[in-house]
């Protein structure tokens, strides 16, 4: 239907519904003769007639009253998807589909959700945790919450939060059987707990810094998880020596359950990012999730 074509049934079911050419065209912001014209060329297109004018009234013909009564639950339903579209402007409706490493959920995205609801109830969120690097767009994602090294090219990264470090640590009970490594070389000769990466046969590498480079550490563990939190829990049980994020160990350590090691070889690098396609920023609810985040995540200093 052309736009011509649809002003003209607009105009045909004001007159319809004010009873006057004249107050139905105050309500159109038109004239009277402008309305009058575009009824006219609607029922020479119809090829039938479908009002009596007279001069103080305006009545339907058989035929007018067929059509209003056909129109008006169309025009109706086409009034309601417009202005339920236009709500999406001020209240986004829709589901986002996240896909999250684990840590970078527990830091940055579980703590957060109440708030994110209570300003978009419309809005629905489905997350999957996964430490896996995938194409998100290909597996159907909005967005991702990933570290640094493993974001997408080309796509938008807003940081989430400070830059992370990593270090060694183990129980004191552990330390008194085996005593304390002095460099990453002297892990070889303890019972170390390694993490692999999902759909890795090979553990994760251990990092260290030292004179301006970096250096990995290959273990071959006594244990290996795919869950760095359970890796973190054997070690505080006294099983061996652990790997992680220095803010995750810190409350063990601040319980004298783990003791930190080599940290003088340990140096921080990039953390975590919301990664997504750079057209998101155009639709309403993406970029009501893009917003939220980037006002409500405070990054704390390194």
């Amino acid at each position: 239907m052309r736009g011509t074509e649809f002003a003209e049934l607009q105009g045909f079911m004001a007159i319809v519904e004010h009873g006057s050419f004249v107050r139905a065209a105050e309500s159109l912001d038109v004239t009277p003769s402008a309305l009058s014209q575009s009824t006219k060329a609607l029922e020479s297109r119809m090829g039938v007639q479908l009002l009596h004018r007279t001069t103080r009234r305006v009545h339907l013909t058989e035929a007018g009253k067929h059509l209003a009564d056909r129109l008006k639950p169309a025009l109706n339903e086409v009034s309601a998807a417009v202005t339920d579209t236009s709500l999406l402007a001020t209240r986004p409706r829709g589901r986002i589909r996240v896909h999250a490493m684990r840590m970078g959920s527990r830091l940055y995205l579980e703590p957060h959700l109440p708030d994110f609801f209570d300003a978009f109830p419309d809005i629905r969120i489905d997350v999957t945790l996964d430490d896996a690097s995938l194409d998100v767009v290909h597996q159907g994602y909005d967005f991702s919450i990933r570290l640094e090294e493993m974001l997408d090219q080309g796509f938008v990264a807003i940081p989430l939060g400070p830059r992370i470090r990593q270090v060694a640590a183990a129980s004191p009970s552990y330390l008194e059987r085996f005593g304390y490594p002095e460099t990453p070389a002297d892990l070889g000769g303890h019972r170390c707990i390694t993490w692999r990466w999902p759909g890795q046969l090979g553990s994760y590498q251990w990092e260290f810094f030292k004179d301006g480079q970096w250096l990995k550490v290959t273990l071959d563990g006594v244990l290996s998880f795919n869950d760095q939190r359970i890796a973190l829990e054997a070690a505080v049980r006294g099983a061996g020596v652990a790997f992680w994020a220095e803010d995750q160990i810190r409350p063990y350590v601040d319980n004298g359950e783990l003791i930190p090691l080599l940290t003088d070889w340990s140096a921080p690098f990039e953390g975590f990012y919301l990664c997504f396609p750079r057209q998101h920023q155009n639709s309403a609810v993406m970029r009501a999730f893009i917003d939220f985040m980037k006002q409500t995540i405070r990054m704390p200093s390194d």
